[in-house]
């Protein structure tokens, strides 16, 4: 249905309508407080006796921060407030930034700590559900004893460059593993009885120019790739809310995007929440309000507060008709009942939180998402015994390196490393700040009985004789990345690579562990034999990087993101809007003083993803381009294999085969199903259409059986709005990674038409 057709709906409904008028305030219906009806008729119940005021006072939302509000009311320092309706038992909304903890960037809330988790990216490496439940529940409880009840979570946006400044807070390039990952994650937090986003819809694939550019490309193969994603996560976690993002997609801004709110979210999958805006993602009211847009957040960074006044002048005016307003109530309050939170409250006054096991829930997510990426000669885990090792670089000697940005949490233990920016997007709201999780500290409580030092790679020469005169050098590589601002190249900064170079030439049993928010190139790979991916792997990093060194864990993690051998063999070498970027920059620097609000005064520009559904591994495949480490690549410390593949036609296609650990050490497993499906555009490529996680003994095996989802392996006709499932023969592996083949297959499929 268009914005025109709706608008008309709405015209008619409210036809008989009262006038916009002051009202005096209808009594609460029984209906609105009975847990027996379900969470829309409850919200109906409660609209029918909201006064207009009171409707037009929750469809917007203050950043505290920056607000003020005519008559002075109590905000906790966080993203978000939208006071409640007392009468009418409906609570205040108070938000919090979230995905790895609660956040509290810049220290808004002196003294108050949370509970970090790693990078959402190695949860996603994890390939564990079970693991993003618990740590969306972690962080989920902790927001409730802290009286939050809106968390700003499930960011579910696929990777499609590898140098994406926020790739940190997302769960990788396939649909399938980011949409499963997304959807337990804001299940768990959801199982507090408090409000989870998903975000952020849809296609905000760079953070250069995010407020200013035309992301642009196919509907079907959006659909058939970052849509699936958000799809399959609203399926599962059921958020209450789904925040809209800073760009357009095809024209017209997120936020305002009738076909991405309307036509796509609320008609084809049946939305029954609210919409909420990105801060400072509101670029008109009327548009906005019948594009799908129900609730401006952090209003105060918009231009214009656009479903203030502009909104009431509007509905005056019949501009936006009455029923769109109560539309936009209903969905907000859906939300609020349908999480829980509305029957059972978050406390008013802050609670006790037990920060030690949740401590324990964020090292588990750490140990298992680390991914051993090389381990020639067996070198990894370490002996145990009396050696020398040395750590070099990365202040490993005191913490772990967390990424930037409205996620930042100031983690229990404090930040012993912070260092401010003196400029770009991020300066206003990121620093680069580490966790207080010594990997030194941790590898000698493990190995006491070897002499473990820490030099700190500032002098390579110095570093390359630390290395000489030890039996084991490990050297950390670091790259931060962070929200707003985009890395320009791939390679690890500030001389690193020459740091790794020299300590390799010194000692052939180097190690590199890097601690990064995604890919890097890795000029010294060839000299060095082990490397782990150890992502940004929040406040029991330290522990859980000592852990997979010395053998307490075996590594499990795989990667969720394809690794290319340098940028030049991604879709997209660097972020599009650059020349936009540092035209900006230079007039900053040449005295222009104007306040450009949210777009930085970049130009506006288009960024084109002609590769469509194929993105990540799939692009590599059609292109032939090898990268460096496959998507799905990861070793341990024991070997598995599968046998026995058995495929079953029919309504479902499902597959099962035997996992078996062949190694001599208990371990972790993840086999992964691959079929290869037409897409809309019409090109073959193998899509992830299963996963699992098994730990086995040694010798010890294990029958899995996967069912497939037939929208992971079908091709989505925008103009008929289905999914279609050709009929016919379709090539089944299952493999270690993207592009193994430990198993082949057929298997042959009748003709399917989907809902989309």
């Amino acid at each position: 249905m268009t914005r025109k057709a709706l608008a008309a709906l709405f015209l008619v409904s409210s036809a008989l309508a009262a006038p916009v008028a002051a009202q005096s305030a209808p009594p609460a219906t029984a209906a609105s407080s009975n847990r027996a009806l379900s969470a829309e008729a409850r919200a109906r119940a409660l609209v029918a006796a909201m006064t207009t005021d009171e409707k037009l006072a929750i469809i917007h939302g203050y950043f505290p921060p920056m607000a003020k509000p005519a008559r002075p009311i109590a905000m906790t320092p966080s993203a978000g407030h939208i006071p409640g309706i007392p009468r009418l038992g409906i609570p205040t909304l108070r938000e919090s930034d979230a995905s790895l903890g609660v956040a509290n960037q810049v220290e808004q809330r002196k003294g108050d700590t949370a509970t970090a988790l790693p990078a959402s990216i190695a949860t996603a490496a994890t390939f564990n559900p079970r693991l993003a439940y618990e740590g969306g529940a972690m962080i989920g409880a902790e927001a409730r004893a802290k009286t939050f009840n809106v968390l700003l979570a499930g960011g579910v946006n696929l990777t499609r460059d590898p140098w994406n400044g926020r790739n940190f807070e997302y769960l990788g390039e396939d649909p399938l593993l980011a949409g499963v990952m997304a959807g337990e994650h804001i299940r768990g937090v959801q199982s507090n009885h408090i409000v989870s986003t998903i975000k952020h819809f849809a296609l905000n694939s760079q953070e250069t120019g995010r407020t200013v550019l035309d992301a642009r490309i196919d509907e079907s193969a959006l659909r058939e790739s970052d849509l699936l994603a958000f799809e399959i996560a609203t399926e599962i976690g059921d958020p209450a809310s789904v925040m809209c993002a800073y760009n357009k997609v095809n024209g017209d801004y997120a936020c305002e995007n009738d076909w991405l709110l309307n036509t796509v979210l609320k008609q084809d999958w049946g939305y029954k929440g609210f919409v909420m805006s990105d801060w400072g993602a509101v670029h008109s009211t009327e548009k906005a309000a019948l594009g799908g847009l129900d609730q401006e957040s952090g209003q105060e960074l918009d231009d214009a507060i656009h479903f203030g006044k502009p909104f009431e002048d509007a509905l005056k005016a019949g501009r936006i008709p009455m029923a769109r307003l109560d539309d936009m109530a209903v969905r907000i309050l859906h939300g609020v009942i349908a999480s829980g939170l509305m029957d059972d409250p978050v406390p008013e006054s802050p609670r006790q939180i037990d920060y030690a096991a949740h401590a324990d829930v964020a090292q588990r997510a750490a140990e298992e998402g680390i991914v051993l990426l090389k381990n020639e000669g067996d070198l990894l885990p370490l002996a145990k015994v009396a050696r020398r090792i040395v750590l070099i670089g990365g202040h490993a000697d005191v913490g772990v390196l967390s990424g930037g940005g409205s996620s930042q949490v100031r983690s229990v233990g404090g930040a012993p490393v912070e260092i401010p920016l003196t400029k770009g997007a991020a300066a206003s709201f990121a620093r680069m700040t580490w966790h207080a999780s010594s990997p030194l500290k941790a590898i000698q409580a493990l190995a006491p009985q070897a002499e473990v030092v820490y030099v700190d790679g500032a002098d390579p020469k110095a570093a390359a004789q630390a290395a000489k005169n030890a039996d084991v050098a490990i050297v950390f590589g670091l790259q931060w990345q962070t929200e707003a601002q985009d890395p320009e190249d791939m390679r690890l900064p500030d001389g690193q690579d020459a740091l790794i170079g020299a300590v390799a030439a010194a000692n052939r049993k180097t190690i590199v562990v890097l601690e990064t928010g995604g890919p890097v190139e890795m000029p010294w790979l060839a000299r060095v034999p082990a490397v782990i991916e150890a992502w940004y792997p929040g406040q029991r990093g330290g522990e859980a990087i000592a852990g997979v060194l010395l053998g307490d864990v075996n590594p499990s993690g795989r990667l969720p993101i394809t690794f290319p051998v340098n940028a030049a063999q991604a879709p997209r070498a660097v972020p599009a809007g650059l020349a936009e970027l540092h035209a900006a920059e230079a007039r900053r620097a040449a005295g222009d003083t104007g306040n450009y609000g949210m777009t930085g005064g970049v130009a506006p520009f288009a960024v084109d993803y002609p590769e469509g559904a194929d993105l990540g591994y799939r692009w590599y495949a059609a292109k032939q381009r090898r990268p460096l480490f496959p998507f799905g690549h990861g070793l341990g410390y024991t070997r598995f294999t599968y046998a026995n593949l058995r495929i079953e036609d029919g309504p479902a296609l499902t597959v099962s085969f035997d996992v078996t650990n062949a190694g001599a050490r208990s371990g972790a497993d993840v086999p992964q199903l691959y079929v290869e499906a037409k897409g809309s555009a019409g090109s073959a490529a193998r899509r992830l259409a299963g996963f699992d996680k098994l730990t086995l003994s040694p010798g010890e095996t294990r029958r899995v059986s996967m069912t497939v989802d037939p929208r992971t392996i079908a091709r989505f006709d925008e103009a008929g709005r289905k999914w279609h499932l050709d009929g016919g023969s379709y090539a089944v592996t299952v493999g270690h990674f993207a592009g193994d083949a430990a198993l082949q297959g057929t298997a042959t499929l009748q003709p399917q038409s989907l809902k989309p």
